[in-house]
């Protein structure tokens, strides 16, 4: 089970609040500690001068006035005197630092055979014993003199200053937080191929310099971005205009049909390796998104295939929904699989294209019959310019088809991944987001 949140603001609010409380305790512990001694001997003079004085009343006073002033000291403060019985019940005092303070007091001031104790004869308060002459009595105190309360309002009070504290916590956390929100927002742009907003560039220093050097680098990508889309451009004019006058030469110059349809195919193959380049190179920007019907690009490709003779069937179940997706790269990457299976697959069974949808993903899926890969080797197959010594790819071709699937699915948010399928063959399976 995962204790900790994900996210920073609400890690860092639980470190400050564990740490108010902390200190809460901490300073509770000390105010007890340091409150202890001056207490302890307030409530021991007390008891002395109670003793003391009811001592004296005793002594000193005519018998017929003894009674009413012990009933004075009960009525004024809730102080009573008994006499000490052999058989008098009494319960051994808690082991309390305070309480035991107080008797060592009390001990010094009254003598050692002092007891002192919060229970007798089932009667709660605090009795405290002396003697006058050979009688013993005892003096009995209202028991909330031994213990401390601390009054409801100091609870409340305090209560609504700590959570006035960790609202103040949250504001600022929050605060803090907000601009790497903005910033982990803007870099997920960047990395599905667009360009974000500027960030707002406010806050703490160390956030304002992070979020003007992420701006810095976005305008850095961005004309990087119209740089290649420039260079692309000039290079695919470059390369195909002697392409094309060369294909033109061998029509006109060559007489044989058999040599000039070889220069024809090696042109033709020339063009479709610059073609892979120059896809790989624009694979991940350069289009702007769009929402688009995903059952109804699925059916034209598939209507594409079979007007060239390859059978490529739609085997999915039900409408898929509609996606934001760059529609070009998109159809780049779907045709690629396709090509893909259909060169190593051959036309013996027909290539299927399938559409499922979970959990907030739709996953197009490429199947053929073909001799598969080794599950070992599926990662490595989606770098640029690798390909497998087997019968998988005993074809002509630069090794960037899987890489401009990959690289085309991560531009989107989305994933591609190669795997068995049951029955032998492979199922290419790009998953993208919906959204």
């Amino acid at each position: 089970m995962r204790l900790l949140p994900k996210t920073l603001l609400w890690r860092t609010f639980l470190l400050i609040a564990a740490l108010m409380l902390l200190s809460v305790v901490a300073w509770f512990q000390i105010f007890t500690t340091y409150e202890r001694e001056p207490r302890a001997r307030q409530l021991s003079q007390l008891v002395v001068s109670v003793v003391n004085l009811t001592r004296t009343a005793l002594i000193t006073a005519r018998p017929e006035a003894r009674i009413h002033l012990l009933r004075e000291l009960s009525d004024r403060e809730g102080i009573h005197i008994y006499p000490a019985e052999p058989e008098d019940k009494i319960v051994a005092l808690p082991e309390r630092p305070f309480l035991n303070h107080v008797r060592e007091l009390l001990r010094n001031e009254l003598g050692p055979e002092t007891q002192l104790t919060l229970e007798r004869d089932g009667e709660q308060g605090l009795f405290v014993s002396f003697n006058i002459e050979d009688d013993a009595y005892w003096v009995a105190l209202p028991r909330e003199r031994a213990e401390r309360h601390f009054p409801v309002q100091w609870l409340g009070w305090g209560a609504a200053v700590l959570v006035l504290a960790l609202f103040g916590a949250w504001l600022v956390m929050f605060r803090v937080t907000r601009p790497l929100k903005a910033l982990e927002r803007a870099a997920a742009e960047i990395g599905r191929g667009q360009r974000p907003a500027p960030v707002v560039e406010a806050g703490p220093e160390e956030i304002r310099l992070l979020a003007r050097n992420f701006n810095q680098m976005s305008t850095d990508l961005a004309r990087l971005d119209e740089d290649r889309a420039l260079i692309l451009a000039g290079v695919s004019h470059d390369l195909r205009t002697p392409l094309t006058r060369l294909r033109m030469g061998i029509e006109m110059s060559i007489e044989d049909e058999a040599t000039r349809q070889e220069m024809s195919a090696d042109i033709d193959e020339m063009d479709r390796s610059i073609g892979q380049f120059l896809d790989f190179a624009r694979a991940d920007g350069g289009e702007p998104p769009e929402a688009i019907d995903l059952a109804a690009l699925l059916e034209e490709l598939a209507e594409q295939y079979n007007r060239r003779g390859h059978e490529v069937v739609l085997a999915h179940r039900g409408a898929p929904p509609r996606l934001t997706l760059r529609p070009k790269a998109i159809r780049r990457a779907i045709g690629n699989l396709v090509d893909n299976a259909l060169r190593h697959a051959g036309a013996a069974q027909p290539i299927e294209l399938a559409v499922t949808t979970q959990a907030g993903k739709a996953a197009i899926e490429v199947r053929d019959r073909g001799p598969g890969i080794p599950a070992a080797e599926a990662e490595r197959l989606k770098l640029p310019f690798t390909r497998l010594q087997s019968a998988r790819t005993d074809a002509i071709g630069t090794g960037l088809g899987l890489a401009i699937v990959d690289r085309i699915a991560r531009s989107h948010g989305g994933s591609f991944d190669l795997l068995p399928r049951e029955g032998g063959g492979l199922v290419a399976r790009l998953t993208l987001p919906i959204r």
